[in-house]
């Protein structure tokens, strides 16, 4: 397996006009790889909900548990 400073110097050797289609390859591929995370993750939740595993809120709770939870520490 090749670690990233051989492919960073991999990468380096290519031509400019290369090295711009690789940047935009893989910030392509990593767009698409972040919308499949988001999209099977949204079919969790929602499947989740129809299974009534959340509990109804109002508004108000919600907004209170954001806020809290921006105080406390990322585990």
């Amino acid at each position: 397996m090749n670690t990233l400073d051989q492919v960073l110097e991999t990468a380096l050797q290519l031509p400019y006009e290369q090295q711009e289609m690789l940047i935009e390859i893989l910030q392509n591929r990593l767009r698409e790889n972040r919308r499949a995370e988001m999209a099977a993750d949204a079919e969790k939740n929602l499947a989740d909900f129809h299974a009534g595993k959340f509990q109804r809120q109002s508004a108000q709770e919600v907004i209170l548990a954001l806020r809290q939870s921006l105080h406390e520490p990322e585990v």
